[in-house]
């Protein structure tokens, strides 16, 4: 793995984590949901909002990239 695809993967991890730690308190205070429905639910929702990183070789070098359903198009990263 490359210094990008790391950096793409640790990015990913952290944005889902605090999406999901967000979530399952959201979860948890404002629904009825109990047991193992919390996490669940707060999964699937962090999993569909987090946004996706990945590394690219492209012909000016490597390059990092973000998707999100909130932002139009790709972006790069610097």
């Amino acid at each position: 793995m490359s210094k990008l695809q790391v950096r793409a993967f640790l990015y990913q991890l952290g944005c889902f984590a605090i999406l999901f730690i967000a979530g399952r308190y959201i979860v948890a205070m404002y629904t009825g949901l109990t047991g193992l429905w919390i996490p669940m639910t707060a999964f699937i929702v962090a999993t569909l909002i987090s946004p996706k990183f990945q590394a690219v070789k492209t012909k000016d070098g490597e390059k990092l990239y973000m998707k999100w359903i909130f932002i139009k198009g790709i972006r790069e990263i610097g």
